[in-house]
């Protein structure tokens, strides 16, 4: 459950800093709710992946249907892949590499013996 809680946390709040901010600020973002979620590894990499790529796909398919695709479709001629996997892609790596580091850094606290 605590995925969803850091899916949905990454989500909202990347929304809000990149309507004002630079793109990688979501990356900040990631790798804040990664360190306070502090889910395992792959857990925290998928949330923050997840999240930042849904987010990017929604706002380039957004762009593009306001602009009638006109980027959309020069972007496709230039490159074989499509601009939307690409923007989940690109997104969601930086977005997953990201939280998983806020999980490493915090890690997991182990007793000291003496």
């Amino acid at each position: 459950m605590k995925i969803a809680y850091q899916i949905v946390a990454t989500l909202v709040v990347c929304f809000i800093f990149q309507s004002f901010l630079p793109w990688w600020t979501m990356a900040i973002v990631s790798f804040a709710f990664g360190y306070y979620y502090n889910l395992p590894g792959r857990v925290s990499f998928l949330a923050g992946f997840i999240s930042v790529g849904l987010l990017w796909f929604a706002k380039a398919f957004y762009i593009d249907a306001t602009t009638q695709s006109i980027l959309t479709d020069k972007v496709n001629k230039l490159l074989p892949l499509n601009v939307f996997v690409m923007m989940i892609l690109i997104g969601g790596l930086v977005g997953g590499f990201a939280a998983l580091t806020g999980t490493v850094l915090k890690g997991k606290k182990q007793p000291r013996y003496y």
